[in-house]
């Protein structure tokens, strides 16, 4: 089994950052591609950003501009860094893995975390 654990979020202002982590851990692994995903209160939860294993990315258009995805392939984690933090972004952030076996479509994912809780006030 394949687990994903979420750290790095917290209560912040209107402009200020955060740096979400996700490690994968359990039977050997070997990430496809990684990905995060949010859920806001009263609202189906969104694809934000996800990375392959060979460094290739795709961005929400909302967090476009703001946001980067990386990871570190040794170490299985992949990272979240979130700039210009608005109140629309606050949310419960998914991280997300799949391994290069998984049969989904390009957004689907394989296993998830617990999530992240990420608040900004205005």
């Amino acid at each position: 089994q394949v687990q994903l654990v979420e750290s790095g979020g917290g209560l912040v202002q209107a402009g200020d950052s955060l740096r979400l982590s996700c490690a994968a851990s359990g039977r050997t692994f070997s990430a496809d591609s990684m990905g995060w995903f949010r859920q806001a209160p009263g609202k189906e939860r969104e694809f934000v950003a996800k990375i392959t294993w060979f460094g290739s990315t795709n961005y929400a258009d909302s967090v476009a501009d703001r946001f980067t995805i990386s990871k570190n392939n040794g170490k299985n984690t992949v990272y979240l860094q979130m700039n210009s933090l608005r109140p629309e972004d606050t949310a419960v952030y998914y991280c997300a893995a799949r391994s290069a076996n998984f049969r989904g479509g390009p957004y689907e994912y394989e296993y998830w975390g617990q999530g992240t809780q990420v608040t900004v006030s205005s």
